[in-house]
């Protein structure tokens, strides 16, 4: 078996484990074959009343019944153990059709576990042979009478079966392959639109700041270079070019705080204050939050900070550390507000992601967002705080952000 089919068997088998019908699919087959399996010993002990044979019937019909129990354990997998496995059920079965044909519709669900088991062309060979084995069984019960049926009906009985599987695992294997492409182009889609929107925005943003606060910087400085060339001969023209100057910077002023009240975060904007901030955001990316402790009137650059400390946070969950489940917390002690985000993912090492920080480190980090942390960094430091991070390859990671209450506001 090629690289290619070993792990297309292993994805699939992997897939099979965890579809509901195909494993109710097998469950009904495993009852089949143990139904099947005490028929035919119940018929031949009713048909053959104790004889030589008997005892070695009825032991290789419990260790038949003995072998298959262990298929569920190994999985569906094609994997060396799984194989020799099928193959000793297979002998063990084949020896029982010889010793006693009445056992060979135990076929059956031998069927289903080979197709499932093996790549197609060795499972059409094992059902070809488990065919021929039943033809001659039940050419064997005829007493020598000849019926068509015994010769055409286990062909097309497998070849049903056969059919029926493959082209069930075919519609499954499309279906797999069509929402793989959906959810590929949803992302590229949502990429594309992330890409748009910031492009959209820095253009908004430059025009504005060109509109507004780059002509007024302008003006102001026309305005006191013409102060300052009037100043000694027409102090009233200086002033009144001075007076103008400062109305312009008076509304440079109140454009800037227009600027910085639509970039501040949008959560904070609606007026929630920063416990439903934080929820909405957890809600959005399926993490947990709680709050601990009695809350306390925050100042607003500390609410934006820790909101934007854990967009940035649960970013990097969701894009680096392949995590099950995320966790906010939101903790208020007497001295400081700590904001905890824990995650379940594969971790990192912190020492790395320091070094990544660290302008012209070479490489950095691998797998550390580029901005992400340094930005976390920066907000806490600025309001007097501090980052820390407990984090071990493959044990999950735990940033906590703290920030004195005392706080400027």
């Amino acid at each position: 078996m090629d690289t290619y089919t070993q792990v297309r068997t292993t994805l699939e088998g992997h897939v099979m484990e965890q579809d509901p019908d195909a494993r109710w699919l097998a469950r009904v087959m495993h009852i089949a074959f143990f139904l099947l399996l005490g028929a035919s010993l119940a018929r031949f002990l009713l048909r053959h009343p104790w004889e030589d044979r008997s005892p070695w019937i009825v032991a290789l019909s419990g260790a038949l019944a003995a072998l298959y129990l262990l298929g569920p354990v190994l999985g569906t997998r094609a994997t060396p153990r799984r194989i020799a496995w099928l193959f000793t059920v297979v002998a063990v079965w084949m020896v029982l059709v010889v010793l006693a044909p009445s056992f060979a519709w135990c076929a059956v669900p031998l069927f289903y576990t080979g197709l499932r088991t093996l790549p197609p062309r060795a499972a059409l060979v094992l059902v070809a042979l488990l065919t021929v084995f039943v033809v001659a069984a039940q050419v064997q019960l005829s007493h020598g009478g000849w019926d068509p049926n015994l010769i055409v009906a286990p062909p097309a009985v497998a070849a049903i079966a056969t059919g029926v599987f493959v082209h069930a695992q075919r519609q499954a294997d499309r279906q797999r392959a069509l929402i793989d492409d959906l959810i590929r182009t949803r992302r590229e889609l949502a990429a594309t639109e992330r890409r748009e929107g910031t492009l959209a925005e820095r253009q908004r943003l430059s025009m504005e700041i060109h509109d507004t606060l780059a002509q007024g910087l302008s003006s102001q400085q026309m305005l006191l270079q013409a102060a300052e060339r009037t100043w000694d001969g027409d102090p009233a023209t200086a002033r009144r070019h001075v007076r103008t100057a400062e109305s312009i910077a008076e509304r440079n002023l109140a454009e800037a705080r227009r600027f910085v009240h639509d970039l501040a975060p949008a959560d904070l904007a609606e007026g929630g204050g920063l416990e439903e901030a934080l929820r909405a955001l957890a809600d959005r990316e399926s993490a947990a939050f709680r709050v601990d402790g009695a809350p306390v009137p925050l100042p607003d650059r500390v609410q934006s900070a820790l909101l934007r400390i854990a967009q940035g946070a649960l970013a990097n969950v969701r894009e680096h550390a392949g995590a099950a489940s995320a966790a906010l917390t939101l903790t208020y002690l007497d001295d400081q507000v700590v904001l905890d985000i824990a995650d379940d993912g594969r971790g990192f090492d912190p020492g790395a992601a320091r070094a990544a920080d660290t302008p012209g480190e070479a490489g950095g980090a691998r797998g550390v967002r580029g901005h992400g942390l340094p930005a976390m960094r920066v907000r806490a430091r600025q309001l007097g705080g501090t980052l820390t991070i407990e984090s071990t390859p493959g044990e999950g990671t735990v940033l906590s952000a703290a920030i004195p209450l005392e706080a400027a506001p």
